[in-house]
């Protein structure tokens, strides 16, 4: 049970909407579409052939040419996202408590391509060439590690990796370390880069991305009834949150509150969700429970609606059961649909979305739904952004072994 408030003074965001937090919300809340073809590897014989890349990005503003050298493109990403995150926090680094500061980074995948590289090092030239910076390079504990090490947070450090909630989870074990005063702040989030050969090839075989690649801007359409499956994204989110009483001794700017953090297991298979969508109903319910507030108080969830036939569906259904009537009088979105799925990263990019429509009071739309399939009946912000007052917002995220997270964020009262 939650003993102290915990609230969000900072955010990093790097995002194929923008790497920056105004201007990736701007061009989100505009229906801004960043898919388009796979620049990072020659896509010829793959089945999908484009994904939702970042529009830049210069890791020389945050690391060392040798950091570049030897970090993953993941751990680059995060890095960055901190950086911007404590800069925005405010927080003074020269009258810090750094024993009270820790780091909670997730990812899903982590240094896949550093993995994939160094495949080919060992069967082309052997073993002499592999670097001692492979393994500390593109494990995923190290962005997290990296993070504490380059600003040096003493509190709390730990990676969680839970696939496609990897962001999720870290957020709400952050959170809860605050609350029971293992912290005063964390910064938390996710990082990810899953646009390589292998990440690609793996996700085709199990016919989880979307091949639409003769209009590639248009794949990822949650609830559509025309969806096959989503868009690879990459990036990175951080939020740095905060003991309330702490936040306000210094003064910090507050975007808002997260009051409940839900957990659950489909306890079902490997890649897919029950179709009655029990596991999500569950983290819902315990997120609400959690946050001590009736369905009635929501006003927007920021769905996990990656684009997929099965999990779309099995989402609406649970957000049905969860919020029985009530399901008709607040905005579901998917800002997946102009992201992409940035995988483990995923979690930390639409916290931050859930708390700007809070601060804003406006939601994103979801793209591309044209025709919503059977059982997906909710609103869907479709096209285009809804302005409506957005008191508590909800983020959802559900990945492979069945792991669920949900979050609860609100305005500060």
């Amino acid at each position: 049970m939650s003993t102290r408030r915990v609230v969000i003074t900072g955010l990093g965001l790097l995002s194929p909407m923008g790497n920056e937090v105004e201007s990736s919300w701007n061009n989100l809340l505009s229906g801004v579409n960043p898919v388009k073809p796979i620049q990072y590897f020659d896509t010829t014989d793959y089945d999908t052939k484009f994904a939702a890349s970042l529009p830049s990005f210069e890791p020389e503003k945050y690391l060392e040419k040798k950091e570049i050298r030897r970090l993953d493109r993941f751990i680059q990403y995060g890095v960055a996202a901190s950086k911007e995150c404590i800069i925005d926090s405010g927080i003074d680094e020269s009258n810090a408590n750094f024993e009270r500061i820790g780091v909670s980074i997730g990812s899903g995948i982590g240094g896949l391509g550093t993995i994939e590289n160094y495949a080919n090092v060992l069967h082309q030239s052997g073993t002499k060439k592999i670097s001692p910076f492979f393994v500390p390079g593109s494990i995923i504990n190290m962005v997290s590690g990296y993070v504490s090490i380059k600003f040096g947070f003493k509190g709390p450090n730990i990676s969680i990796a839970s696939a496609c909630s990897s962001a999720s989870h870290s957020i709400g074990y952050s959170f809860r370390n605050i609350a029971h005063g293992d912290a005063e702040l964390m910064i938390t989030g996710g990082a990810e880069m899953g646009i390589t050969p292998l990440s690609v090839s793996g996700f085709n075989a199990s016919k989880a991305l979307s091949t639409r690649n003769d209009e590639p801007e248009k794949a990822s359409r949650p609830w559509d009834k025309d969806r096959d499956g989503f868009v690879v994204g990459e990036g990175a989110g951080c939020l740095m949150l905060e003991e309330l009483e702490h936040a306000k001794l210094r003064g910090a700017k507050i975007y808002g509150e997260i009051i409940g953090f839900g957990m659950s297991a489909d306890a079902f298979h490997m890649t897919a969700p029950p179709e009655t969508g029990e596991g999500a109903t569950l983290a819902m319910r315990n997120a609400l429970s959690d946050a001590k507030i009736n369905s009635s108080d929501i006003q927007y969830i920021n769905a996990h609606g990656t684009s997929t036939p099965v999990g779309d569906l099995a989402e609406s259904l649970a957000i049905k059961k969860v919020f029985g009537e009530d399901s008709s009088k607040f905005i579901v979105s998917s800002t997946k649909s102009m992201t992409g799925h940035l995988l483990g990263a995923a979690g930390a990019v639409e916290a931050i979305y859930s708390l700007l429509s809070i601060r804003d009071n406006i939601v994103p739309p979801t793209i591309n739904l044209d025709n919503p399939s059977e059982g997906c009946d909710l609103n869907y912000s479709a096209h285009n952004a809804t302005e409506i007052p957005v008191k508590k917002s909800i983020s959802n995220s559900f990945g492979f072994g069945g792991t669920n997270a949900t979050l609860v964020f609100s305005e500060l009262k």
